[in-house]
Formats: structure tokens, sequence, C-alpha cells
């Protein structure tokens, strides 16, 4: 009979002639991944192991399977190379049975993450970790085996089908690819059958009459069906049955009903273990998300772990799924693009949560939409297609990718990636993009990819505004956002970026260094941020009341605002045990109350009930904010001199002007520089490069800097030099 062994215990890790036991999953980039600089290791690193010789029956075989290796990974026995994989999210097997010596044997492997122009990702808002970061097994099977694949398909491959929803009739095919064997026997519930192995392959189709349909958040009912061999062998594969539909006016369809998804991205690292994370915490990331009522996830930007697309299908919780096809098309990077496309649906085939799979997420960010580019999108989609003619294909669109590019007519349904109020502009043009999307292409299904603002929690502010990093600011951003998308049904798929900050160790700003801090958590999860609760309050059923500015304790205003988020009518605000007001509405509660010392404040609705203290002070807190960014009233030192440049004049005609304009220039490129690798990519986009001189038509450079996160001192220092640069005389 076959057996299974775990392989994770007593590895020599060796970097830069330094060795190390250490237990997988492993990363080398834990540490200098998440701290910022933009110098976190990659460069190429060795595992090595003793292997006892197994019992291997006779016929049978030996096969190794590696579960993540980032990014590239060669794989060497007693000195023999038997393979290399390039790829460092999808899972891999080599076979060792001819490779093996009767007494103990060298296992090694190569990682290498190290820059190059073939495997994908190499540039992306993300830390590209290296190492063996997920389990390692040695499977020893019998002559007579199911086979096990070199990129890591599914032996047994289950292809539900409802063809009669009303009646809930489901016709499934089950496929098994086997070696050495003449039939197969498949159960499921209650049938059995016995088919024919031909060419590797054995199939059988049953027929479920009144199926228990894997209804989402509802009613996620997995059905289990098993294939057996003569010789006993046996796999099972689990499966739901489920029908999903996309629908341009309607949004997603689960089932024959309307069911948005409205979500999450997610990304698999975590604070101080990097990508090397555990079951334990996979389950307290879904409990998290759970907890907020999403119903989907975009497991960005690559193939996550088996255990999570697992606790997906057992939740009911809708996914995305796709490769890190990201940024920039490279041209020797084709070939990975179709492997790594191949490798997450034959590993994936039969999860019953995943609903799209993702061709690329803003690959004109920094490249031209050209033909290679399109040819490469046309190559996946009929890839995707041909291995899973099931499900649909997606991409997600950077914002400034034009909504007339050929690239969108390519997969069946797209999606946007919009940080309108964040990076540029303002809020509401991102109801303007939808509408006006949605208006021109009635017929085309458009989701909403990516939004978000950073938040550093320790940043408060009684006065919020773009680029200040604060918990407040993510909320006013947040509450803009949630009712845009409420008010849009048609929307098919919309997910926060990001649920969890990450690392991405290019990036120095927000008072952290090496974190993206979009989450609606902290990157440890020990704090939800205020936002959490806004999305709780839209999409959860369970009764809960949350009042937000916990960590905005030090107030220097008069009258304060203590915003509410609740899923309940009505809420009731008392101040140190006195009522307040009483207030009907929707979500989100707004109250004013007068704070002249130290105060306990309290919300209640329906017997729930929430409580933060505030602390009338005479100053602002300056923990509150970024060094230099207490907000004032005047930036300036002294009087404006009209006929002088100043950071109140229009940001068009300062970069227009052949003195200011190169100023401004290089003070916009430190900005970027904060940023990380993506923003330097893609500053030079021309799509980019126009929107910015649009934006710029109507914003003040003062507006322009304060958004892109500028210091006071810095933007009094500009103010200076641009008073003495004269204006030219208009005759």
């Amino acid at each position: 009979m076959s057996k299974t062994i775990l392989l994770n215990q007593d590895w020599i890790f060796s970097k830069d002639g330094h060795d190390e036991t250490v237990t997988l999953p492993h990363t080398w980039n834990a540490v200098d991944g998440q701290d910022g600089g933009n110098d976190y290791y990659r460069g190429t690193c060795h595992y090595t192991k003793t292997l006892t010789a197994p019992e291997v029956p006779a016929g049978g075989r030996a096969v190794l399977q590696f579960d993540g290796a980032a990014m590239t990974a060669v794989v060497s026995l007693n000195g023999e190379k038997l393979a290399e994989h390039k790829g460092g999210y999808s899972t891999f097997r080599v076979d060792i049975t001819d490779a093996l010596r009767p007494s103990n044997n060298i296992l090694t492997v190569t990682v290498d993450n190290s820059d190059n122009d073939t495997v994908y990702p190499q540039k992306a808002d993300f830390t590209f970790y290296g190492g063996i970061y997920r389990d390692v097994t040695l499977h020893i099977v019998p002559a007579a085996h199911f086979a096990l694949a070199a990129n890591g398909a599914v032996p047994v491959k289950v292809t539900p089908i409802v063809t009669d929803l009303a009646a809930r009739r489901c016709e499934v095919t089950v496929e098994a690819a086997v070696v050495g064997a003449e039939s197969v026997t498949f159960t499921l519930d209650g049938q059995q059958t016995t088919a024919a192995v031909e060419n590797g392959t054995a199939k059988a189709v049953f027929t479920l009459e009144h199926a228990r349909l894997w209804d989402g958040l509802d009613d996620p009912y997995l059905y289990t069906v098993t294939a057996q061999l003569e010789n006993g062998e046996s796999e099972t594969a689990r499966f739901g049955c489920r029908k999903f539909e996309i629908d341009p006016q309607k949004g997603f369809i689960l089932n024959g009903r309307p069911y948005p998804l409205r979500g999450v991205s997610r990304h698999q690292d975590r604070k101080g273990a990097g990508n090397a994370i555990t079951r334990e915490m996979m389950e307290e990331d879904m409990a998290l998300i759970l907890e907020m009522g999403a119903n989907t996830i975009r497991l960005a930007h690559y193939q996550h772990a088996q255990a999570f697309y697992d606790l997906c299908d057992e939740k009911g919780v809708v996914i995305w799924a796709e490769i890190p096809y990201i940024t920039m098309h490279m041209t020797n990077g084709r070939a990975n693009t179709l492997t790594q496309m191949e490798e997450l649906i034959v590993q994936n085939y039969n999860h019953p949560c995943i609903a799209v799979w993702g061709l690329s997420n803003e690959i004109t960010a920094a490249s031209a939409v050209n033909e290679e580019l399109l040819e490469n999108h046309r190559a996946l989609n009929e890839l995707a297609h041909r291995l899973d003619p099931t499900r649909l294909t997606t991409m997600a669109n950077v914002f400034m990718l034009e909504i007339t590019s050929p690239i969108l007519e390519i997969p069946d349904v797209n999606s946007y990636n919009l940080y309108f109020g964040w990076y540029l502009g303002d809020l509401d043009q991102n109801d303007d993009f939808f509408d006006e999307y949605h208006a021109k292409y009635p017929d085309r299904c458009i989701g909403f990819s990516e939004y978000g603002a950073d938040a550093n929690p320790a940043y408060q502010s009684s006065t919020p505004e773009k680029g200040d990093y604060t918990e407040s600011y993510q909320c006013v951003y947040h509450e803009h956002m949630a009712k845009m998308i409420a008010d849009r049904p048609w929307l098919w798929a919309t997910h926060v970026w990001n649920m969890f900050d990450f690392a991405a160790d290019g990036r120095d700003e927000g008072g952290k260094h090496g974190e993206n801090q979009k989450g609606l958590v902290t990157f440890d999860r020990k704090i939800k941020k205020d936002a959490f609760y806004l999305y709780k309050a839209y999409w959860s059923k369970e009764p809960f009341v949350h009042i937000c500015g916990s960590r905005y304790v030090d107030r220097a205003e008069d009258v304060t605002e203590i915003k509410v988020y609740s899923n309940l009518p009505e809420v009731s605000l008392y101040k140190d045990g006195h009522l307040v007001e009483t207030q009907k509405g929707d979500k989100v509660f707004v109250f004013k109350a007068p704070i002249t010392g130290k105060h306990t404040f309290e919300a209640r609705a329906d017997g729930h009930c929430s409580v933060i203290l505030v602390n009338r002070v005479a100053e602002p807190n300056p923990d509150y904010s970024m060094p230099n960014r207490q907000i004032v009233n005047n930036w300036f030192d002294g009087d404006i001199d009209e006929s002088c440049w100043s950071i109140k004049d229009n940001m068009a005609a300062a970069m227009a002007d052949a003195t200011v304009g190169p100023i401004l220039n290089k003070m916009n490129e430190k900005n970027v520089a904060a940023r990380g690798d993506v923003a330097a990519a893609v500053k030079d986009n021309p799509a980019l490069v126009a929107m910015m001189q649009r934006a710029m038509q109507r914003m003040t450079i003062e507006s322009m800097l304060k958004q892109a996160g500028a210091d006071v001192e810095s933007i009094k220092q500009l103010n200076r030099v641009l008073q003495g640069i004269q204006k030219e005389d208009p005759q």
C-alpha cells in the first residue's frame, strides 16, 4: 500500500557559506524582507537533508512532492540533478526512484529568488520571499497507483455540472489518472461503477438527483468521491455542485440567484514569519475574514496553499485565483506564464470555491499594450478554457488602462484596480469611472478588484485628509467606497486591497518601513482597524456596534466627533453614563459631543455596546501624526507675494513653468521612491502621465503634495523656494 512521509525536519540550510539546521516551512527573508530598504537577500541558497532509503515495492515508485519552493528550485539526489522547477507558488513532484541508493541518500534542493527575466513575479508591490516555505513529502506507491504527475495535477478530477437547477440535478464526471492498473471503481453518494483504464485514465459519469448544492456561506456542502484500484489503492476527491454565472446587469449569480461578491484580497505572509505560515495562521485569517462577513476573496497575486483553498471550500467563500503575471511583461517569461497557469488549474480544478481564473494583474502598468502582450494573454485565455471549460477568466486592470483597450476583450469578464482618493484624484472619480464604463459597455461584466488607502493605526486626526496615513482617513475613504459599491449591484465582484497589511520591502512611508498598510487588519493580525467594522456593518449578519477612534484618546478640539459603525438601525451614544443622543441610521452614525476632560463614551444598540476613552488636551498629540506633519492653519512664513510662485498655485500651471517644473519633478521623484519599485516602474507610463496631467488641472501644489504624504517642513521649504521665483509677465 502507498505511504506518505513528511520530510519537514532536520534540513541543513546554507546561505553565503553559513550553515544552520532548520525545520520547514522556512524562508530566509522573514526579517530582511519586512524591514524596508529594498535590500532583502535575493540569491541562491541550499537545503540539504539525509534521506534514509525507503522501502519501495517491486515496480513501485518514490516521488517527492514540494508544495512551495520560491522561486526556482533545482532538486538533486546524491549529486545527480533530477528536476528544475520555475515558479514559487505551486506544487511540483520529482520521481527519485532510480537515483536512490540502498543506504543513506543526500537530498539537495537549491532555491533561488534572484532577479531574472524569465520567472514571474519580478516587479510587484510585495516581497518575493525565498525558501522552501511549504511542506515537503515523500510518496511511496506500489506498481499500480494513482498518477503523481510532475506538474502537481490532482490524480482524481471531478467536473460537476448542474443540468437542471430547479430539480437540483447534477451530472458529475470523474476522471482518474492511473499507472499500472486496468480498471478503477468509483463510489459516489451510494452509487458505484467500475471503468476500464484507457491511455492512463479511467472515467465515470454519475447523476445526482436532488443534489445538495454548494451554496456559498449559507450551505457550503461538499461531496466526496472515492476511486479504488484492484490492489486496494484508493484516492478521494471533494467537490461541490454549484452554478456560477456573471451578468452585466445583475452581477454575480450563484445557483440562479443574485449573489453580489463583496470581499477582500489576501496576501499569504505574516509579520515575523514571512510566507512560511502555519495551518493555524491560515485558520486565523479565515476567521477574521468571515467575522467581517465577506463572501469572496481574491487570492493575490499567486497560487496560495492547498490548505487555504480547502478552508474556502469548507466555509463557502467564492475565490478569484490567479498567477503572478504582474506589472511588467517580460518577453522571456511567456513560457513561465503558461506553465504557472497550467499548474494553477490542474492542481486546483476540484475546488468548488474557485469561480474565475485570473490571467494577470496590472500588466499594463509598466508595459505597452502591443501585439506581444495581447498574444500572451490570448494564449493564457485559451489554455485556461482548454484545461477548464467550466470556469470564466478575468483580469485585474490598472487604473490608467483606457477602457477602450483591446486587452479588455480577451478575458470573459474584467475588473479594475482604482485608487482615486488615495494616490491621485478624488473619491467621486471612482463612481464616475464605473458609471462611464457601464454606460459605454452595458453588455460587459465589470468588477472592482482593488481599492484601498494606507493607514497606520497609531495615526489619528480630527481633520483627516488624503496622504496623512491616519486610521481616520482610511475610514472616510472606505465609507465612500462601501456606499458606492452598494449602489452598484452590477459590479460582479469587489475586493478591498487588502485584508491584511503585508510586506513590501521597497516601501518606506506612513511611519513604517517595508510594509503596505492598506490592510483592514495589521500585519501581525493583532489590530482590527476601524474600517474593518465598516465592512462588517455592510456585510455581516451578526448584530454589533463599534465606536471608532479607540486609539484617538488625546483630543484637542472642544467638540469632538464620535463615529459609530453598526448593522443595527438605531444607536444611542452615552457620555460618562448620560445619554447624548439616539440616532436612526444606516451603518454609519456620527455624533458631536463637547469634551472638557477625561470621558467615557459608550454606544448602545439593541443590547450590544462599545466603549472608548477620550481625553481633552490643550495641544494635538504629536504621536498621532507622521513627524513634521501636524495639521496647521498656516503653511507659510509670512504673507504670500502673488507675483511669485507659491504652493497655492495650480499644479498644472506650475509644472509648465520652465523653472518651477523641474523642482516639482524632483520632489515628486522622492515621493515615488518611498512607495517602492512598482511606483518607480510605472511613473513614466504615458497613460499615467496623461491621467496625472488631468488631475493636476484642478489641484494646487499644496493639495498634491499633501496627498503624496509630504511633511509640513518640506512643504514650507518648497514654498520658500517658490516665493523666490518670479512669475512670467502674462503680457
